[in-house]
C-alpha cells in the first residue's frame, strides 16, 4: 500500500513538472516530496515509478530518461555556469526505500534503488564554442597583436628615455593591463553574453556601456581598414622588378625628391630633401597634396576604394558563420606575422649600422622616468595594446567551455602581446639603425615620425635599398594586412556578438545578412577616409573618436563589476568556473589600483590634449571641437540609458533606482542535468 501511495505521488509530481515545462518553454523543474534545491537544481528523494518514467519521456520538448541499476554520477556540461562539483550526483549515497530503510545505489537488486539522470531540453540553440583551445588564444593573440606593436611601441619607447621605459611600461602592465584583461575574459566566460546582454547580470543601469562600445568599435572599422587598404596597394605594387617607391623618375615625384643608394657618392642628404619612399606614400597612394585639409577632402580614390572593397570581402567571408570559421583564419593571419617578424629581424641585424639602432633603442635614461609623460605613455600603450574595453574579449571568452583555465590564458596571451611589442622594437630599430648609417644622420634625425608613416615611408624605403627589396617587401606588406584583419575580425565580432545576444529571436537565424549588413555600413563609413584628404580623416578618429571614449568607458566597466556587483560575488564566480578563487593581488587591482589607473590616463589627457598635425597640415581649433563631438557621441549612450532605465521601469524612484543595481538571476538553460533517485 505504502509503495502505491509514492507511486502516485510521483505520478502528481510529474504532471505538475509537464505544466511548468510547457510554460517555461522546454525546461521543466519536476517537484516531489522531500526535494531539495541545489544552485538551481532539484534532488529528488522521492522515487519515479515505471508508469511515471514513461509519461516524462514522451512528448517533445520533455526531458529522456535513462535508468539503470548502477549508480551514475553526472557532471553538468562543462558550458554551464551555475553549478558546483558535486551538485548534480547523487552517487554512492543512500535514500529510503520502500520500507524506509536505507540503500546504497551501487549495489541493489533487481527491483531496488535505481538512479535516474534527467537530462533538461531547451528550445534554444546552443551557444556556438570554440572548436579547440587554439583557435580562442590565437583569435585573442592575434587581437591584442595588431599594427600598434608595430609601430607605436618602438615609437614610444625610444622617445621616453629607451631601456628606462620598460620600467614603468611593465609596472602599468602587471597593475593595469592585466587585471583589466583577466576581468574581461573571466566575465565574458562567466555569464556568456556578449557585451550589451551582460549588463543584466551585472548592472542593469550600466547596459549603455554595451551600445557604446558597438559605437566605438564601428567608428575603429571606419578608420583601422583603411590603413590594410594603404598596405594591399603597396602589397600589389611590389609584384615588379624594380619598387615603384625606389626612384626619383615617377610621374609624382618633384624636384626635391633625392634617391640615394649606398653606392651614391654625389647624393647629400639635406633638411628640404624628400625621400622616393615618401613622396609615394603621400603623392601617389594617399594624394594629400590635392587635398587642403579637412574643410575639402576631395574626391575618393578609386584605387584605394577597390583596395578596401577586396579588404573587406575577407573580413566578410572570415566571420559570416562566426567563430567556427574565424578560428580557422587565424592559424594563419596569426602566425605568419611571427614568421616575417623573424625572418626581418635576422636581415636587420645583417645590416651595416644596425647597432646604432639597437643602441638607440634600449640605452637607459633614467632622467626620463621623473616625467609626467613617460607613465602617461606607458598607461595608454599598455591598455591600447592589450584592449579591454572594446567588447572583443567578452565575445571571445563567452563561446569558451564553462571550466577552461581563463586565469591562464589571461597570463599567456597578455604575455605574448607585451614581448610581441618588444621583438618589434628591434625590427623596426635595426632597419632605422641602417637608413641612419646611409643618411648620415643620427638615428633620431631618421625615427622623428610615427604611426603609419613609420611603416609606408621609413621601413618601406629601407626594403628598397636592400638586396632581394621585391620579396621583403612583399612579406612586409603581407604581414602588416595580416596583423590589421585579426583585429578587424575581433573588433566586427565584438559587435556581433553582442548584437545576437541582445536580440536572438531577430538575428540568429539571420546572422549572414546582418554580418554583411554591417560590413557594408563598415565600407561607407570608411569611404570619407579614402579621399585625398582621407589621411586627415584617419588622424583625427584615432586621436579623438576611440581614445578617451573607450577608457572613459572601461572604467565605468570596472566601477560596475567591483563595486556594484561585488568583487566578493566576482571571485565567486571565477571559482566556479576554475575551482579556485582570485588572491588578494587581483582583488585589490579591480576595487582600487585599475580605476586609479584608468582615471590617471582620463585626467592627463584632458590635461594635456594632443596636438593633432600630419606632415605639413596643422589641425585647426575646429578640428578639436568635431573631435570631442565625434567621441562623446558614444559615451552619451551611457547616461542616456541610465535615463530611459529609470523612466521605463516600475515602482517609486527608490525601487526603481534599487531594481536598476540589482543584477537579474540567470536564466534556466544553465541547468541541464536532474539526477534523482528512484524505486
Amino acid at each position: 500500500m505504502e509503495t502505491k501511495d509514492m507511486m502516485m505521488t510521483s505520478m502528481l509530481a510529474m504532471d505538475k513538472g509537464e505544466n511548468q515545462g510547457e510554460r517555461d518553454k522546454g525546461r521543466e523543474e519536476v517537484e516531489v516530496g522531500g526535494e531539495e534545491e541545489v544552485n538551481g537544481r532539484l534532488m529528488l528523494a522521492d522515487g519515479l515509478a515505471e508508469r511515471g518514467t514513461k509519461s516524462l519521456s514522451s512528448g517533445s520538448g520533455h526531458p529522456q530518461v535513462s535508468n539503470g541499476f548502477t549508480t551514475t554520477t553526472t557532471s553538468t556540461s562543462p558550458q554551464s555556469p551555475r553549478e558546483e562539483p558535486g551538485s548534480a550526483a547523487c552517487s554512492g549515497g543512500t535514500a529510503p526505500g520502500p520500507g524506509g530503510g536505507g540503500s546504497t545505489g551501487s549495489s541493489v537488486p533487481s527491483g531496488g534503488l535505481r538512479t535516474l539522470v534527467v537530462q533538461q531540453t531547451s528550445l534554444e540553440k546552443p551557444r556556438e564554442t570554440w572548436n579547440k583551445k587554439m583557435d580562442f588564444l590565437l583569435s585573442v593573440i592575434g587581437y591584442a597583436v595588431d599594427l600598434g606593436n608595430v609601430w607605436r611601441f618602438p615609437y614610444i619607447c625610444y622617445q621616453n628615455g629607451g631601456g628606462a621605459f620598460l620600467l614603468p611600461y611593465m609596472l602599468m602592465a602587471v597593475f593595469g593591463g592585466v587585471p583589466l584583461f583577466y576581468m574581461e575574459l573571466a566575465l565574458g566566460q562567466f555569464h556568456r553574453s556578449g557585451c550589451i546582454s551582460i549588463w543584466k547580470h551585472i548592472c542593469p543601469i550600466f547596459k549603455g556601456i554595451g551600445f557604446a562600445i558597438c559605437i566605438i568599435a564601428l567608428y575603429i572599422a571606419f578608420y583601422y581598414n583603411t590603413i590594410m587598404a594603404w598596405a594591399l596597394y603597396y602589397l600589389l605594387s611590389s609584384f615588379r622588378p624594380t619598387l615603384p617607391w625606389s626612384s626619383c623618375s615617377n610621374s609624382w615625384n618633384t624636384v626635391n625628391c633625392n634617391s640615394y643608394m649606398s653606392t651614391d657618392s654625389n647624393v647629400s642628404w639635406s633638411n628640404s630633401s624628400t625621400s622616393p619612399a615618401e613622396e609615394f606614400y603621400t603623392r601617389h597612394v594617399l594624394q594629400v597634396h590635392l587635398s587642403p585639409g579637412l574643410h575639402q577632402l576631395g574626391a575618393v580614390s578609386w584605387q584605394l576604394a577597390l583596395c578596401l572593397l577586396f579588404i573587406f570581402t575577407i573580413v566578410y567571408f572570415s566571420i559570416w558563420k562566426g567563430v567556427k570559421t574565424s578560428g580557422k583564419v587565424v592559424w594563419v593571419t596569426a602566425t605568419f606575422p611571427y614568421l616575417v617578424l623573424l625572418v626581418l629581424l635576422v636581415r636587420g641585424a645583417t645590416l651595416p649600422g644596425a647597432w646604432r639602432g639597437v643602441v638607440f633603442y634600449l640605452k637607459p635614461d633614467w632622467g626620463k622616468l621623473m616625467s609626467t609623460t613617460v607613465w602617461i605613455d606607458a598607461a595608454a600603450q599598455i591598455f591600447f595594446s592589450l584592449g579591454p574595453g572594446f567588447g572583443v574579449l567578452l565575445a571571445f571568452a563567452s563561446y569558451n567551455p564553462f571550466h577552461n583555465n581563463c586565469y591562464k590564458d589571461a597570463l599567456v596571451t597578455s604575455s605574448v602581446n607585451c614581448l610581441t611589442s618588444f621583438l618589434s622594437g628591434f625590427v623596426i630599430f635595426t632597419v632605422l639603425g641602417y637608413m641612419a648609417e646611409m643618411r648620415k644622420q643620427d638615428v633620431g634625425s631618421v625615427a622623428k615620425d610615427a604611426g603609419p608613416s613609420l611603416l609606408f615611408i621609413i621601413y618601406a624605403e629601407a626594403i628598397a635599398n636592400m638586396p632581394a627589396a621585391t620579396f621583403f617587401s612583399i612579406i612586409f606588406f603581407l604581414m602588416i594586412i595580416m596583423l590589421g584583419l585579426d583585429s578587424t575580425f575581433a573588433g566586427l565580432e565584438g559587435v556581433i556578438t553582442a548584437m545576437l545576444d541582445e536580440f536572438p529571436h531577430l538575428l540568429v537565424k539571420r546572422r549572414e545578412w546582418f554580418v554583411f549588413g554591417l560590413v557594408c555600413v563598415c565600407y561607407l563609413g570608411a569611404l570619407t577616409t579614402l579621399t585625398y584628404g582621407g589621411a586627415y580623416v584617419v588622424k583625427l578618429f584615432e586621436e579623438y573618436a576611440t581614445g578617451p571614449a573607450v577608457i572613459t568607458v572601461v572604467l565605468l566597466e570596472v566601477i560596475a563589476v567591483s563595486w556594484f556587483y561585488g568583487t566578493k560575488r566576482f571571485c565567486n564566480d571565477i571559482k566556479l568556473m576554475l575551482g579556485f578563487s582570485p588572491g588578494w593581488f587581483w582583488r585589490v587591482c579591480w576595487v582600487a589600483i585599475c580605476p586609479c589607473f584608468l582615471l590617471f590616463i582620463i585626467i592627463s589627457f584632458l590635461a594635456f590634449p594632443p596636438e593633432v598635425r600630419l606632415f605639413d597640415y596643422q589641425f585647426p581649433p575646429w578640428t578639436t571641437v568635431l573631435g570631442y563631438c565625434i567621441g562623446m557621441s558614444s559615451f552619451i549612450c551611457v547616461p542616456a540609458y541610465m535615463v530611459y532605465h529609470l523612466l521605463t521601469a516600475k515602482g517609486t524612484f527608490k525601487q526603481r533606482l534599487l531594481k536598476s543595481i540589482t543584477a537579474e538571476p540567470s536564466s534556466a538553460q544553465h541547468r541541464d542535468f536532474i539526477v534523482t533517485n528512484a524505486v
